[in-house]
């Protein structure tokens, strides 16, 4: 098992590398990058533009008609400035010195600071990061407690009206958007057209520090009961049903059938051997459920109820075009879930030591 460890640890370095690289390709190639975001204000709102400029100096606005001239919209605008703008964003280098330079800072997780925002990225992370793991945190916990239990129960018993009227249940969670839920959740009970119980903004009340200690927890999952339930409902349903097929197809194969002619009692069977065989396809799917539960899948309900986490923060970096923030998060994100991965495989041998890594290739 180390060699495998090992292995693929060494695996990562190439992939987050080829990760990397494809999106800085990518954005060499889109428009409207942050030089250019600078030229619009400066067109429209040149005492704005200034202050985004970290250097001294005089803007200068009249330049040659050809100053400029591969920026949108610069055209008039004088070379020196367009020169200022460049090295202020880094792009007075060649793009394969900047890709270098950036890998090499990664790795020693100096990201830089924002383009656009008077901090680095790492405070910036830090600072969004309880959000995040307050929400992804919960509802993978929620979602496996509730889930695991509820598909096995389904799978015992396929077919009865405890299987349909849940399936039912369960198929109008997973088809109804979390965000269109999550607006649903806030006109009915908070402060909407119906019942005021439960707070539209933040993680926790403004007055939070000056609560008592009981009274604190209260808070936090006060303000978190509204956008749990929303973004519960997709992952719920899935992990679900998920968990009843596999035990389904486990419980119709020839070693249930052994075990229950030996004597075995429902219980013994089901958790005593068919559990670690129906979970496999169940912890396969705990990485992308895992990433998607911490960064990706909070992006609306995070705008919804007003809570800055990182979903928001990644998506307002992409449409103001704050690289040093884009690639940060992407590294964290792409180095996450590689280690989320090798977790699964060493649990994979954990509920199934016949599982052996080590005679098969990466």
């Amino acid at each position: 098992m180390g060699a495998y460890i090992l292995r693929r640890l060494l695996l990562m370095i190439p992939t987050i590398v080829g990760i990397m690289a494809i999106s800085f390709i990518v954005v060499q190639f889109a428009p409207g990058g942050p030089v250019e975001q600078v030229i619009s204000q400066l067109t429209g709102q040149a005492d704005s533009a200034d202050q985004r400029l970290s250097g001294g100096g005089d803007l200068m606005v009249g330049g040659g008609d050809d100053a400029g001239s591969k920026y949108r919209g610069a055209q008039g605008l004088d070379p020196e400035l367009i020169a200022k703008l460049e090295k202020q964003f880094g792009f007075d280098k060649p793009p394969l010195t900047r890709f270098g330079e950036m890998m090499w800072n990664y790795i020693r997780f100096d990201f830089g600071e924002s383009f656009f925002r008077n901090t680095t990225v790492l405070n910036l992370i830090a600072e969004k990061l309880p959000v995040s793991i307050s929400l992804g945190i919960w509802i993978l916990i929620f979602s496996y407690a509730i889930s695991i239990p509820l598909g096995i129960r389904k799978a015992v018993k396929d077919g009865s009206s405890f299987d349909v009227w849940t399936s039912g249940v369960i198929i109008v969670g997973y088809a109804v958007p979390s965000f269109l839920f999550g607006i649903l959740l806030i006109v009915l009970f908070a402060g909407g057209s119906f019942y005021d119980w439960f707070p539209l903004r933040g993680l926790v009340s403004d007055n939070f520090d000056q609560l008592a200690w009981w009274q604190k927890p209260l808070d936090y999952f006060w303000h978190l009961t509204l956008p749990l339930i929303s973004l519960s409902l997709a992952s719920f349903a899935t992990t679900t049903l998920l968990t009843k097929n596999s035990f389904i197809d486990e419980i119709k194969k020839q070693y249930v059938i052994t075990a229950r002619a030996k004597g075995l009692n429902e219980r013994q069977v089901l958790y005593g051997h068919v559990f670690r065989n129906a979970m496999l396809i169940v912890i396969a799917s705990f990485p992308s459920a895992f990433i998607s539960a911490f960064f990706t899948g909070s992006l609306l309900i995070e705008n919804i109820f007003s809570l800055d986490g990182l979903g928001r923060l990644g998506y307002l970096s992409v449409v103001n075009r704050d690289y040093p923030i884009v690639f940060a998060t992407l590294y964290i994100f792409s180095l996450l879930g590689l280690f989320v991965g090798l977790i699964s495989d060493l649990l994979y041998t954990w509920i199934d030591p016949r599982i052996d890594f080590e005679r098969r290739d990466v």
